[in-house]
């Protein structure tokens, strides 16, 4: 008795697995990561800017009504980098009237009748003499005009050599960059378009076929 059997069948129980996705909050990350390395570099490369402040003050005159003076700090405040004052100004600090009028500005108070003069430059001296020659030339100007105005315009203080920067370190810009970023990241998370539910863990298993018919033995008598 021989038994005669058919060609066994394999069959693969699982199928290639399909690449595992990176998750969906992947963007946020590394947005927040670029943006902190630009924050940075352009911390470390840019070039640093000094800031210096001198304080002018316009006081009445005699028999002058207070209120005058108040209101002549808010125009002297508005002219102190046009041409006819930073004319005498720029001698004085020894640069250009264009760079005064880029590096100058002027605050004024609505309760004070003082003058913040502020001057900015890439180098400490600089913005400190900018500022004082201004405030030097807003005082003159006051002392020709004193007898039509009827108000004083003295140096309250002068502005002193600053000893650090005013613009932002590397670190604070890495911090205001990463933020950003982060901001960038999440707004490309809302707007990207959602995946189907079921679909990211999803793999693709190969269907085994069915099974072969046995073959039925034979007896030899």
């Amino acid at each position: 008795m021989s038994r005669v059997s058919g060609p066994r069948q394999q069959h693969g129980t699982r199928g290639p697995l399909r690449a595992r996705s990176l998750p969906r909050w992947w963007p946020l990350p590394v947005c927040a990561l670029l943006g902190a390395a630009a924050g940075g570099a352009y911390g470390v490369v840019q070039t640093p800017e000094y800031s210096a402040t001198s304080y002018v003050v316009v006081t009445p005159a005699e028999k002058a009504d207070p209120s005058v003076a108040l209101g002549f700090a808010q125009a002297y405040g508005r002219v102190a980098t046009e041409v006819a004052v930073i004319g005498d100004a720029q001698v004085w600090a020894g640069v250009s009237a264009a760079t005064l009028r880029a590096g100058v500005q002027t605050a004024t108070s609505p309760d004070a009748p003082m003058i913040a003069i502020t001057a900015s430059s890439s180098r400490a001296a600089d913005a400190a003499a900018m500022a004082n020659a201004v405030a030097r030339a807003l005082t003159v100007n006051g002392a020709h005009s004193q007898k039509d105005t009827g108000v004083r315009v003295v140096q309250f203080s002068r502005a002193a050599k600053p000893l650090t920067p005013s613009s932002p370190s590397a670190a604070l810009t890495a911090l205001v960059g990463g933020c950003a970023g982060g901001l960038l990241g999440g707004l490309a998370l809302l707007t990207r378009p959602r995946r189907r539910a079921g679909t990211e863990n999803e793999f693709v298993a190969a269907v085994p076929g069915p099974a072969g018919a046995a073959s039925v033995p034979q007896e030899v008598g």
